[in-house]
């Protein structure tokens, strides 16, 4: 899908006023995202507010030191809101905005949507998506080049830190030369690979170490090998002393394991209901299987939200997912 990048950069110039937001547990390619985007807007000499329908996690708060980020009913009230442009970044559903969908119902001003996962609902906003791309970050860092903007220290270490993480540190087939691309420019604008790393990877709590070892002491291993599934509880956060946003990319530790050619992950919510992750190495689409549950993704990579009793919700997950793998796509 082509990207009309000439439409996009004459809205941004056209407008003065922007409020960026992306999805709810927000993870490094909405945060650096919604960073480099900021940092596009005011080297265009442009206001940017960045607004999210839940915190930080934690663990990722090294790449917005500042506090620029912030979130709605916690550090500013809706009625505060205000803009001429609001901009969603990586997500296209209405169910991944949260608390900020209500906002971009009401806000009156030019709604647009930047993305790359493949599902969409009607937001009431024009879209500027590219499916290919690995990461929203990839497309951010596409636009700075397309409006002649130069890429500062932070707005490259937040844009890298989207496009390693989306790409499983440029591991999954996502990954192109066009990304290796994009990603020497951003370390040639400053970004540190191995600071963002240390950041990411080696800053591990004593209860983020415990939870991942309660979530890989529940792996079951089905369908000859090839489907493997665990799951959270919320009183593992508690008793574990871990943080819910220590479960992002959780699930990838399972694709460690031998013969794995779809992983899933059901992990409850500390307000209820349940995050479900997909993850495929085969024919199975993940984006397939999350929508048959509100949800949607990539074909390599997807997710969920599902209000419903943990024993109900995994039977029908598991279901899914072995029918799935029982379907063989038909030969050519």
């Amino acid at each position: 899908m082509s990207l009309d990048w000439q439409s996009l950069a004459n809205i941004i110039r056209n407008h003065q006023r922007f409020v960026l937001t992306s999805h709810i547990r927000p993870d490094c390619d909405a945060l650096g995202s919604e960073l480099g985007m900021a940092g596009i807007l005011e080297a265009l000499g442009k206001q940017a507010t960045i607004i999210n329908g839940h915190p930080t996690p934690p663990s990722l708060e090294f790449l917005d030191p500042s506090g620029k980020i912030l979130v709605v009913d916690h550090t500013i009230a809706p009625e505060e809101i205000s803009g001429d442009c609001l901009i969603v970044l990586d997500t296209s559903a209405w169910a991944q905005l949260g608390p900020m969908a209500e906002t971009l119902r009401k806000f009156t001003g030019t709604k647009i949507v930047i993305d790359h996962h493949v599902g969409e609902d009607d937001l009431g906003t024009q879209f500027f998506k590219d499916t290919s791309a690995e990461a929203t970050g990839h497309l951010v860092a596409k636009l700075a080049k397309h409006m002649n903007v130069t890429v500062s220290r932070n707005m490259a270490n937040a844009l890298y830190a989207a496009i390693a993480t989306d790409t499983g540190w440029f591991r999954f087939q996502s990954t192109t030369s066009e990304t290796y691309r994009v990603i020497g420019d951003l370390v040639d604008a400053g970004a540190s690979p191995s600071a963002i790393y240390g950041d990411l990877y080696e800053r591990d709590t004593i209860g983020r170490v415990r939870l991942r070892g309660r979530i890989l002491s529940r792996a079951q291993v089905e369908c000859n090998g090839q489907l493997v599934h665990t799951f959270v509880r919320k009183e593992d956060f508690v008793e574990s002393g871990a943080h819910p946003s220590d479960t992002e990319d959780a699930i990838n530790l399972t694709l460690a394991i031998e013969g794995t050619k779809v992983a899933v992950i059901l992990i409850e919510q500390m307000r209820g209901g349940f995050k479900v992750s997909f993850r495929s190495r085969c024919h199975v689409d993940c984006n397939e299987l999350a929508r048959m549950f509100g949800g949607g993704g990539h074909r390599a990579a997807a997710g969920a939200f599902v209000e419903a009793e943990f024993v109900e919700i995994q039977a029908k997950v598991l279901h899914a997912a072995r029918q799935a793998l029982a379907n063989k796509p038909a030969l050519a």
